[in-house]
């Protein structure tokens, strides 16, 4: 390689400086003439004249300015849209949230006009029907029991309840006090005390092989005077509790 630059060099010394000139601008008019010619020869394929070529590349490039403008547009719709969807998913899910409250109040509000308007119209204890959900486990129940007094002048109520499960296990019928079947009805969740009712609730478990079929509820008041309601139940389980609020 060195020796053809030098092979070149020599040439160049020996042509002298204005032989070099002539052929360096010779070789530039030459690149020249194949520049013009190459762009002629496309004009010709593409049968436009320079004029035409000039407006269709500034054309050209506004199309393209014009696509990079539309795609910009494209995502911000899509974006908006995405904003929009998610917001009617957040509206949709609140208002499902809400109608689900306004179902409890309204389910709450039934309760405690059932318990002011009972039609049961004598004095002294009233029980009403317990309420049973399945909870975690075989056999396991979770329960709640309401209590009221039917009096007018609604004194303060002292007394005691007793809850009892029937049903049959090894085809004899059995009978079983909640205090057995659950740790949740001590001596303390069996007493009464209350003006207007009291609820009382908590967890049992049922033995292995026991089938229920029925609960009785029997509750006993001591102050401000003797009385007793005693209710039976068919055994009747429900999804969830009453919303009662609280």
């Amino acid at each position: 390689m060195k020796a053809i630059f030098a092979s070149i060099s020599r040439l160049l010394d020996h042509l002298g400086p204005k032989l070099v000139l002539v052929l360096a601008l010779l070789l530039a008019l030459t690149l020249l003439a194949g520049i013009y010619f190459g762009r002629q020869s496309v004009y010709d394929k593409l049968q436009v004249g320079p004029e035409t070529a000039k407006s269709m590349l500034t054309e050209l490039s506004a199309l393209r300015e014009a696509i990079e403008v539309a795609r910009g547009d494209l995502e911000m719709q899509r974006t908006r849209h995405d904003v929009d969807r998610r917001a009617l998913e957040l509206l949709r899910s609140e208002m499902a949230a809400e109608k689900e409250r306004t179902a409890d109040l309204e389910e709450g509000l039934s309760f405690y006009r059932n318990m002011v308007v009972s039609e049961d119209t004598g004095s002294g204890l009233s029980v009403r029907k317990p309420e049973l959900v399945p909870a975690e486990g075989t056999g396991r129940f979770r329960y709640r029991f309401f209590i009221q007094q039917r009096e007018r002048e609604y004194e303060i109520v002292e007394g005691t309840l007793a809850v009892s499960v029937s049903g049959s296990s090894a085809g004899k019928d059995v009978s079983i006090p909640l205090a057995e079947l659950s740790t949740d009805f001590d001596a303390q969740a069996s007493t009464l005390h209350f003006r207007y009712f009291q609820a009382i609730e908590g967890e049992l478990a049922l033995p292995q092989g026991f089938e229920p079929q029925g609960i009785t509820l029997v509750a006993k008041a001591t102050k401000p005077r003797k009385s007793e309601a005693k209710k039976q139940f068919p055994w009747e389980l429900q999804e969830r509790f009453i919303n009662v609020g609280k």
